[in-house]
């Protein structure tokens, strides 16, 4: 009888021990503690029971995200603006002496970004009319590089011109082997036509995010920064075939991209205007001091 207890108890306590998981029971761990960690992480909600910093409430509250610290800049931002290929004309521009721009610190913008419009008409104008400008100056390094992701990403269906005659949708040719072509059931945007070069650049950036029709969304696969860049190069395109200006030294094809000569050059007159006032505050300052002395001098003929 002692034997079927024992055998019994064996049985309860080993079908116990390998219970399996299920629903939002993970089953028995052997060391939970080293699965689970009882540190504070940020931005990373994995309480469990065996949390050694209170009660769930309180956990929650400690790893939430918070505002950043004033003054903070991104990863990848620091000097976003300063483009390795016009590192040498910011640096001689007069009006910048004793300016410091380092951009051995700066690294490629990651793609981490939040995005609030949906993926709805609604929100798609509603894009269209809040995001106006790009964020970054026209370089020559930004288009060179927005070149290169047009080229993989979208030069396939919006062709190298952008006026949406890609090579899937390319007639048949048979004078060079292709005698199927790649017409491709839906036609992709001609970007090229008025109603796209006159539109605020939110349009883009929805349709990278979200995707049109049938197109699909490639925020996974462009940064931040890169869907930017690739913008910018889209605008360069409009530009040359309305034989418009739209590079690192002018813009004229729209008023929401800022070449970075405009930009350096801005730059430059808050530098002047600067350097112009601490000379004038100096010159003051002594002017002042000279006319003291001077009444001095004639206080002492006087006497």
């Amino acid at each position: 009888m002692r034997l079927h207890l024992l055998y019994i108890l064996f049985i309860v306590v080993l079908m116990e021990a390998c219970s399996p998981a299920s629903g939002n029971k993970t089953g028995h761990e052997f060391m939970p503690d080293m699965v689970h960690s009882t540190a504070v992480e940020a931005n990373i909600y994995n309480y469990y029971f065996y949390n050694t910093w209170g009660e769930e409430e309180s956990y929650k509250e400690l790893i939430m995200p918070r505002k950043p610290v004033a003054g903070s800049v991104p990863r990848g931002m620091a000097s976003v603006y300063y483009a390795d290929d016009m590192v040498d004309r910011v640096k001689k521009t007069d009006g910048f002496a004793g300016m410091s721009y380092d951009t051995e610190i700066a690294l490629p913008a990651n793609g981490g970004a939040p995005y609030y419009y949906g993926d709805n008409d609604d929100e798609r104008l509603r894009a269209i009319t809040e995001i106006v400008d790009n964020p970054f100056p026209i370089t020559a390094n930004g288009l060179e590089r927005g070149e290169e992701l047009y080229v993989v990403f979208c030069g396939i269906c919006h062709g190298d011109k952008a006026d949406g005659n890609g090579y899937l949708v390319r007639e048949a040719n048979p004078a060079t082997g292709d005698f199927v072509g790649g017409l491709y059931p839906a036609a992709p945007a001609n970007f090229l036509l008025p109603q796209f070069v006159d539109t605020t650049n939110g349009l883009y950036y929805h349709s990278i995010m979200h995707g049109k029709n049938v197109m699909g969304s490639y925020a996974d696969k462009l940064s931040y920064e890169e869907r930017w860049q690739v913008i910018h190069y889209i605008r360069s395109l409009q530009a040359k075939n309305l034989k418009l200006k739209y590079d690192e030294n002018e813009n004229t094809l729209n008023g929401t991209s800022t070449s970075f000569a405009a930009i350096a050059d801005m730059m430059k007159d808050d530098a002047d205007v600067e350097k112009h006032g601490v000379e004038a505050d100096h010159d003051g300052e002594g002017g002042g001091e000279h006319e003291s002395d001077h009444g001095q001098e004639n206080g002492g003929h006087g006497h």
